[in-house]
């Protein structure tokens, strides 16, 4: 996903402390569950854990929008590119069930490229790039480049890869993902996608271990031609 947030950004884990509302969303006509583009009027926004919620108007009906948290109020106009639709989005933060979600990583705000909180202040200090350098092969496992090199190979074998975190989403479709290289390949062969419940942050060396799948369609678009998912992640 395209995005100064980076979707992960796929960033990351500020915890938000809410007062639970009700339990389901608010009864109001949705905007059909279709990946794309969406542009409208905000109308209700809420922060939660690490996202932004926003219900906006787009004049023909009302869809509910989230994104790694950013500055918004009642009444800007929202655009966000490459929604994602998830159906019966349940937010345990929220205490909510969504009927549809459209969650995107590239959103504007009146025009502009929306603003994270920790930026309204200040600008912050560009992130250090991940230390890739003498990362030790797990035992008996695989370099990211092998496993993806050699996808078909080890597609529904089990895995072990010894990386560190480049990016980190939390709680998409219920789980953490992770992108994780380790300095070996190019691009297209060097950067691992895995899904865990275990929380980790971005720069942690992690041993994974766990079965790959390949050609995994998570629907809309969303495509993995290789990713470990329910992987055990231990931080090293």
């Amino acid at each position: 996903m395209k995005s100064i947030f980076t979707l992960s950004a796929l960033a990351l884990l500020t915890t938000i402390n809410l007062t639970p509302v009700q339990a389901t969303a608010t009864n109001t006509t949705l905007a059909p569950a279709t990946a794309g583009n969406l542009t409208g009027k905000v109308v209700e926004t809420m922060d939660a854990a690490t996202y932004t919620y926003a219900l906006i108007d787009t004049g023909a009906a009302k869809a509910w929008v989230a994104a790694p948290q950013f500055m918004v109020k009642v009444g800007d106009t929202l655009a966000v590119a490459d929604a994602m639709p998830m159906n019966q989005y349940r937010s345990k933060t929220l205490n909510r069930t969504f009927e549809i979600v459209y969650f995107s990583g590239s959103v504007r705000v009146n025009g502009k490229p929306a603003i994270a909180p920790a930026a309204a202040a200040a600008t912050p200090a560009a992130p250090k790039p991940a230390n890739l350098t003498n990362i030790a092969r797990a035992p008996n496992g695989q370099t990211v480049a092998e496993i993806l090199e050699g996808k078909t190979k080890f597609s529904g074998q089990p895995i072990a890869v010894r990386a560190r975190v480049v990016k980190y989403n939390a709680q998409i479709l219920g789980k953490n993902w992770l992108h994780l290289r380790d300095g070996s390949g190019t691009e297209g062969t060097n950067d691992l996608t895995v899904t865990t419940r275990a929380e980790v942050k971005v720069g942690d060396l992690v041993l994974v271990t766990g079965k790959l799948t390949t050609n995994r369609d998570f629907g809309s678009g969303y495509t993995y031609a290789a990713i470990v998912e329910d992987a055990i992640v231990v931080v090293q």
